[in-house]
């Protein structure tokens, strides 16, 4: 009995981080929470349902995903970036990405990757919900990187685009006031085109073309 019983605290006490990491992470990247938002403990502690040392555990594994920040004697805040920051995760981006797409044309490709996070992104349009759209648009891209066959390139690229989902969420909201919903449909229809044809040249073109900045 002594032996069970931490482990079954252990699993409860994990179960409480995940669902606080869970519920948190859905807030900041729908862009429901702000950049440089605080993330008040007694506030957070009666509105998720959990004790502090799970909000805290799950605040710290969020903050290692570059999505909360922690400032000295001022406590928990969503993360902000500066406009620089937001340039040079897109400069690097771009690299990551060419570099990917070089190494994943050398060879036949699997799309169907690809082909479901597009499906998955006209259906989210379809009802408006942008979180699942942004979500959509960062499995279809992480999907290509993974193209490459490198495990720890993908990884790395999939944190900056989580980064960059923060301030996405921004774009994708004008892009819905001032856009028709399908039009990220059809420019990843069009990106899925140009990688199912194996031309490296028209990858990198139609990435260029992309319109990732369009809204920033």
């Amino acid at each position: 009995m002594t032996d069970t019983a931490p482990a079954n605290g252990e699993i409860e006490s994990y179960s409480l981080v995940e669902l606080a990491v869970t519920r948190l992470r859905r807030e900041i990247l729908s862009g429901r929470c702000e950049p440089g938002e605080r993330l008040v403990e007694e506030q957070l502690t009666r509105r998720l349902g959990i004790s502090r040392a799970p909000l805290r555990e799950a605040l710290r594994l969020l903050g290692q995903q570059g999505l909360v920040e922690h400032v000295p004697r001022r406590g928990a805040r969503v993360a902000t970036l500066s406009d620089r920051d937001v340039q040079e995760l897109y400069a690097v981006r771009d690299m990551l990405e060419r570099h990917a797409v070089e190494q994943a044309l050398r060879g036949p490709v699997q799309l169907d990757g690809l082909r479901a996070a597009v499906e998955r992104m006209r259906q989210a349009a379809g009802t408006g919900d942008q979180l699942a759209v942004a979500n959509a648009h960062r499995a279809f891209h992480v999907s290509v990187v993974a193209l490459s066959g490198n495990g720890q390139l993908t990884a790395i690229y999939e944190s900056i685009l989580v980064k960059l989902q923060l301030y996405m969420a921004i774009n994708l909201r004008r892009e819905a006031e001032l856009a028709h919903a399908d039009d990220g449909v059809h420019r990843h229809e069009r990106l899925l085109e140009a990688v199912a044809t194996g031309d490296t040249a028209a990858v990198l073109t139609a990435l260029a073309g992309h319109g990732a900045r369009s809204y920033l």
